[in-house]
């Protein structure tokens, strides 16, 4: 296995959230907490099922977000923050607020 190297801490932090559903589904994981695939897929618009399966897997691999299967019938899956999902989240609360404040100026970009 090939060790990565990052120029920077941001680079890091990049290659882990990257990608532009990553951080709503871990926006919305930290909102409302546990969360079933169906609503997950609600609570984030315009995912397609394929696309939030593979950003799962890709969040679970890399120890985001933990996926719990209760063996009932029918059966249920939860997915949930981890704590190294969480301090993620609270490290883009800033740069979600900035967002906010600055959307009207970036909806009229080019």
């Amino acid at each position: 296995m090939t060790k990565r190297s990052f120029v920077c801490g941001l680079d890091a932090a990049i290659s882990v959230m990257g990608g532009k559903w990553k951080g709503l589904i871990l926006f919305s994981l930290g909102e409302e907490g546990p969360l079933r695939f169906g609503e997950l897929r609600r609570a984030v618009p315009g995912i397609s099922e394929r696309i939030l399966i593979l950003q799962l897997r890709e969040m679970e691999a890399s120890g985001l977000v933990d996926r719990k299967v209760y063996h009932q019938v029918p059966p249920k899956v939860e997915y949930s923050l981890t704590d190294f999902g969480s301090s993620l989240n609270t490290a883009l609360a800033p740069l979600g607020q900035w967002g906010e404040e600055h959307m009207e100026r970036i909806e009229a970009l080019p």
